[in-house]
């Protein structure tokens, strides 16, 4: 490769990192992603760049148009986008944050509350240059081999490590098995798709690096964490939540 394409590979990669680093919280980890921004620039290969979303109300609401925009700087940059409707993990309930175990969703109310998702989405980012997956598609698919396979790879001292899930334990409230599998399962959905990149905010940290164990035990290259700030509910207290309606 000559010096004056490596140059100019060096100035995309630090113009494309200045772009997408900008609000984000954290990004685990900085120098990994700029050596997938130099590969993915010099074999002219997109990231592949994953947002879950889980279908708990009808209504996205602006607390995800902060990930949607970043979404869409990765959209402009030419990269891949995957915006994953959790057709299948939003029946359990991301139980991250909450201080009770959520009920479980039927998949009728699962269909019910992503009629008008793409609609909503379409505000921010171009439909024509995403590709929509629903986890249902390869998590209904699993045999209980394959899911005591997933369970194999995690501790139960790892699990209760979680903030949310400590401060349960020591209220003596109860915290559901069940809500184990949930950051196990997002964390699958990574290696299904093979993802380079996952955002999240800030209180699904735990989640997103769990995609990075499973990725590494998958023998893929980890992805990368993109942490986004976390917007405040209408109550001033919460985050703004489809669950808790605020």
């Amino acid at each position: 490769m000559s010096n004056d394409r490596e140059i100019e590979i060096k100035k995309e990669v630090e113009r494309q990192f200045d772009i997408l680093k900008r609000g984000c919280d954290e990004i685990i980890n900085e120098n990994e992603f700029k050596k997938k921004l130099e590969k993915s620039i010099s074999t002219n290969t997109p990231l592949r760049v994953k947002l879950g979303i889980d279908p708990s109300g009808t209504d996205l609401h602006l607390g995800h148009a902060v990930p949607l925009r970043k979404l869409k700087q990765f959209q402009d940059l030419g990269h891949q986008v995957y915006f994953l409707i959790g057709t299948f993990t939003g029946r359990i309930g991301d139980p991250t944050g909450k201080s009770e175990t959520r009920k479980m969703l039927s998949a009728e109310q699962v269909q019910e509350n992503i009629k008008t998702y793409l609609e909503q989405v379409s505000l921010i980012l171009d439909l024509d240059k995403i590709n929509v997956v629903y986890n249902a598609d390869w998590l209904e698919k699993l045999t209980l081999e394959d899911v005591l396979k997933l369970l194999s790879q995690f501790t139960v001292s790892q699990m209760i490590s979680r903030e949310d899930f400590a401060k349960r334990l020591s209220e003596n409230k109860p915290v559901s098995l069940i809500e184990f599998m949930y950051p196990i399962l997002q964390g699958y959905d990574s290696v299904e798709l093979k993802a380079d990149v996952e955002l999240g905010a800030t209180e699904q940290k735990f989640n997103l690096l769990r995609g990075r164990d499973l990725q590494k035990n998958a023998g893929q290259e980890q992805q990368i964490c993109m942490i986004m700030p976390i917007l405040e509910g209408l109550d001033g207290v919460e985050k703004m939540s489809k669950s808790l309606n605020n």
